[in-house]
């Protein structure tokens, strides 16, 4: 288990991906912020999808990705639908 493992939502799976386009601390996901880390990981895998989004703001956040308010959710849904 590294430091990103223990991020809430982040895996050893999302962790791997993560390092892959390199960030490799939570204090590095904090500064870049979730849409950045989104954006690069969708060029990793184009097939990443919206919760991967919600994941990576509850990470950035401290929390689970469930106690994100509705209107953060719209927020990042609106981003996520632009980048199709």
């Amino acid at each position: 288990m590294d430091e990103l493992d223990k991020l809430p939502n982040i895996g050893t799976v999302a962790a791997r991906k993560l390092r892959q386009v390199g960030v490799e601390t939570p204090e590095q996901l904090a500064e870049m912020g979730s849409r950045e880390a989104f954006m690069r990981l969708k060029l990793l895998d184009p097939g990443v999808c919206l919760h991967m989004l919600y994941d990576l703001e509850g990470a950035v956040r401290g929390v689970r990705k469930n106690q994100l308010s509705d209107e953060t959710k719209r927020e990042l849904k609106g981003f996520f639908e632009s980048l199709k």
